[in-house]
């Protein structure tokens, strides 16, 4: 698990393991937001599992899933709307930490400037440049 920091409200991960959960209350995490569907890749765990962890560690966790180059401005903001709602600090998590950047940037659109959206994904690893805002 790589854990990046997008800003003090949102990191973003790779794929998380239900063992993992523990670890990431231990870090500060007050919730975890999915962002992968359920079986993209073979042997990659199931939300459910990871949810049943979550449930167990008392630590909010939503479902979001967005299809790799399928994100949609919709998912921006039904993203910038889950993080309004949970506790923060949040880690949400896809394959890459691609997809949950690209949702942020999408849910920040029209409250931050585009250079400022590019620059912070790019200082968290994150080359969004490409993505229209």
């Amino acid at each position: 698990m790589k854990i990046k920091k997008i800003n003090e409200q949102l990191s973003v991960a790779d794929q998380i393991l239900p063992k993992d959960v523990s670890d990431i209350v231990k870090a500060g995490f007050k919730s975890i937001v999915c962002n992968r569907p359920d079986a993209e890749a073979p042997g990659q765990p199931a939300f459910k599992d990871i949810e049943q962890a979550a449930i167990k560690a008392n630590v909010p966790i939503r479902y979001l899933p967005a299809v790799s180059g399928a994100v949609t401005p919709e998912l921006g903001q039904e993203f910038g709307q889950i993080l309004e709602e949970l506790p923060q600090p949040v880690l949400a998590y896809c394959r890459s930490g691609m997809r949950c950047t690209t949702l942020w940037a999408l849910s920040n659109a029209k409250k931050m400037d585009r250079a400022s959206i590019v620059q912070t994904a790019a200082n968290a690893g994150y080359d969004i440049s490409a993505i229209s805002l």
